[in-house]
């Protein structure tokens, strides 16, 4: 199980050490929440930067779908796809919803500031789509 204190996974292609990394995983490109969620990053971008942050956002969809919903919306940041869900399931973000009475498995909305050594700082699970950045900062 994941907490805070654990070391961050490793995904290929992504560095953790010398930075300090905000995660998110989200269950879909182009769907109200996951777009409120992204452009909340976007819009507070400059500041998260300026703080030291690099946003990285991962959701089960392929490259082509990610990169139409950046360019779609601006987005200023790295999307991850994890089409085999590795990603998900290696920080336990795969597992049952429900939604309208209906149970499926899906990415379960979560966020993780990880250090500059790769190890979790922050873990937020009840993500507020709208304002994600005040929820993030709060949580420090």
């Amino acid at each position: 199980m994941l907490t805070v204190g654990s070391k961050a996974p490793k995904i290929k292609g992504i560095d953790f050490k010398g930075k300090t990394t905000v995660l998110y995983f989200y269950p879909k490109d182009d769907t109200p929440g996951c777009t409120a969620n992204a452009c909340d990053f976007r819009d507070n971008y400059e500041t998260l930067t300026k703080k030291g942050f690099t946003i990285i956002g991962v959701s089960p969809q392929d490259e082509k779908s990610h990169d139409k919903f950046k360019a779609k919306y601006s987005l200023p940041f790295e999307l991850l796809p994890d089409t085999d869900k590795s990603i998900a399931m290696a920080y336990e973000v795969w597992g049952r919803k429900k939604f309208m009475g209906k149970e499926y498995d899906g990415i379960l909305r979560t966020t993780f500031v990880i250090n500059d050594k790769g190890i979790i700082t922050t873990i937020i699970d009840k993500v507020d789509t709208k304002n994600a950045t005040a929820q993030l900062l709060n949580a420090l």
